[in-house]
């Protein structure tokens, strides 16, 4: 059974830099056992973090929609796991104000990393927590989950304008604040296939370029990505192929030859 030290002296060994900023994707069952359970691992995450800043994912793309608009900062749950859920409820956490794509934060400027979500029109806007996470330099934590819940490669898609991503056509969401303020946010949602199911594609790139690295927290196999290098492998690899992501078949050689050296000719 797992301690909260343990989890901490993990978090060291996974090089994890206390002073800087990690988000985490997580599965809780994936870590096993542990002495107190789920809050004994948010209390892992936070105390190591303390002179840092700790950001889960909040979201809700799962509930909130034209159909349900009404997105409660305090209130309405998360659909990415019992962490996200529980961590958002903690003294101290601030959440952003976006309705489908909000992110918990706890520590050093968690109020101004989690401010204006609300005033863009796409989940994972260059403006957004999504794109101030590649603005410190932060490490991802995909915690006992793949490459395929790595919110941060949606935003990077984003930014460099792959078509077909995002509706055209906004539907009209509300944010609504503690005080009871309603804020009109009309999003434009992830649409098409299911994109993201193909992230998976990239692993081994990330791996043999320095992108990415694999340990262990518990007994859950964890990965960690840098969002610098993790941007600019992907950036890249979408200049050789802009549907990379659109199917699941394995890279071909002769992409593989063609990002060798486009990524040889931009590291020069």
């Amino acid at each position: 059974m797992y301690t909260k030290t343990d989890l901490k002296n993990d978090l060291k060994k996974l090089g994890i830099n206390k002073f800087g900023t990690l988000l985490i994707h997580s599965s809780y069952k994936s870590i096993g056992d542990v002495e107190g359970g789920p809050d004994t691992v948010l209390d892992s995450f936070s105390e190591y973090m303390k002179d840092g800043l700790l950001v889960l994912p909040t979201h809700t793309w799962a509930h909130i929609n034209k159909e349900n608009p009404n997105y409660y900062v305090d209130k309405s749950e998360t659909n990415v796991g019992i962490l996200t859920e529980m961590f958002r409820k903690r003294e101290g956490v601030i959440r952003s104000w976006h309705p489908t794509h909000s992110v918990g934060a706890l520590g050093r400027d968690a109020e101004s990393f989690t401010t204006g979500d609300e005033k863009f029109d796409t989940p994972c806007a260059r403006g957004s927590t999504w794109g101030k996470l590649l603005d410190r330099k932060a490490q991802i934590m995909l915690l006992g989950v793949t490459l395929t819940r790595n919110t941060f490669i949606h935003g990077i898609e984003e930014w460099v304008d792959i078509p077909g991503r995002v509706s055209d056509e906004p539907e009209q969401l509300y944010t609504i604040l503690q005080d009871g303020t309603k804020i009109s946010v009309p999003s434009r949602r992830h649409c098409g296939l299911s994109w993201s199911e193909h992230f998976w594609k990239v692993d081994d790139y990330l791996l043999e370029l320095g992108a990415m690295h694999i340990g262990k927290f518990g007994d859950a196999e964890a990965r960690i990505c840098d969002t610098v290098k993790l941007t600019e492998v992907i950036t890249t690899m979408l200049e050789v192929d802009p549907d990379l992501f659109s199917d699941n078949e394995p890279l071909t050689e002769e992409f593989s030859n063609q990002f060798e050296a486009l990524w040889s000719e931009k590291v020069k």
